[in-house]
């Protein structure tokens, strides 16, 4: 998310609520209507296709439709692996006033199925799960790890904690999605490029490292998604995808975050990384979500979110922000905000794109 719409550390005790995040839901996509392109498309100006308050313009130069991409990936993931034009379903889910167990009944209850996908978050110095308590019995676990200054990692100082990592991870005993340092091109995070000295090889050093770790401690359960943010803050040759990507040997999946929130459309958020890297790798929408404006804004986003990613053939996964809890922001984005909304939802579940 935006550094408007994350938390302070010192407001959410990390090693409490980070352990308790759990995540479920569904997408999958649908045609969009033309009214729902014209409406979101229309309401748009140039300033809010391109860039937030606070936030950067996207990277990258404008480039043709994604649908014209010459060449896509037919396979990959690593040991989650990627199905060419189908899309696993999940989120991260926090509903207030729920369990998670009581959450995921009731998203089973409106959605008819189980998630693809369960999103949880830990920080850096937490034991990451070696198991999570109520996991359907297809979800994949997708664990997103906090970083660190990248100097207590290339210094050698956190491989013991990193090495205890990959023990817990390989007690799973089924593949695990690791998304750890994401976003790392904002400006937000201590373990973004920004708030290390601007070194984009240091951050690519600190993840070579913790792969090499990771397989000497044999965790081949694990499949790396390395995860930036749509756009990037602050705008610079250090800080783009290409300067921060660790390269195709050491990523199994590429993730975006991007979130709605001055009606962006779909490919404002997600085109520039898909064009860069639907050749070489699948791409998992890791953080999604829509700000509800009243009516059928929110609905129509959905549809028209569902509609790109049935355009896209190499997305595939999709986790959607689930929530209504996370402190520091007003923004519900849970999907069942309306009626209207959550049908859009369940529209997009039911779709054969997401039978991933």
């Amino acid at each position: 998310m935006t550094p408007a719409h994350r938390a302070p550390a010192h407001r959410a005790p990390s090693r409490l609520s980070r352990r308790q995040l759990l995540g479920i839901a569904a997408l999958a996509a649908v045609p969009a209507t033309t009214i729902a392109v014209q409406q979101i498309r229309s309401a748009q100006t140039p300033a809010e296709a391109t860039t937030s308050p606070g936030r950067a313009a996207a990277t990258g130069s404008a480039r043709p439709s994604a649908s014209a991409t010459p060449a896509t990936v037919t396979r990959g993931g690593g040991t989650v692996p990627f199905r060419p034009g189908k899309a696993m379903l999940g989120s991260y889910l926090g509903l207030e006033g729920k369990s998670f167990a009581q959450s995921l009944a009731l998203r089973r209850q409106q959605l008819g199925r189980d998630p693809r996908i369960v999103h949880v978050f830990y920080d850096w110095a937490d034991a990451l799960p070696s198991s999570i308590a109520g996991l359907p019995a297809q979800a994949v676990p997708m664990v997103s790890w906090r970083g660190c200054a990248y100097a207590d990692i290339t210094s050698g100082a956190s491989d013991a904690l990193i090495a205890r990592a990959a023990r817990r991870m390989r007690q799973h005993g089924r593949p695990v999605l690791l998304r750890w340092g994401w976003e790392m091109n904002g400006d937000w995070y201590a373990w973004g490029a920004a708030r290390n000295g601007q070194d984009a090889d240091a951050y690519i050093a600190c993840w070579k490292r913790l792969r090499r770790i990771f397989t000497a401690e044999q965790a081949t359960n694990v499949s790396w998604v390395w995860s930036p943010n749509w756009n990037s803050a602050p705008t610079a040759e250090w800080n783009t995808f290409a300067a921060l990507y660790p390269g195709d040997k050491y990523v199994d999946w590429v993730g975006v975050s991007g979130y709605n929130l001055h009606r962006e459309t779909p490919d404002t958020l997600f085109g520039s990384i898909y064009r860069e890297y639907a050749a070489r790798k699948p791409l998992l929408i890791t953080e999604v979500g829509s700000v509800d404006r009243g009516g059928r804004t929110k609905a129509d986003w959905i549809t028209l979110f569902a509609q790109w990613v049935e355009d896209h053939p190499v997305v595939g996964g999709v986790t959607w922000f689930d929530t209504d809890t996370h402190p520091g922001f007003h923004e519900k984005w849970r999907v069942d905000t309306d009626p209207e909304s959550l049908a859009a939802y369940v529209a997009m579940a039911k779709s054969p794109r997401f039978s991933g």
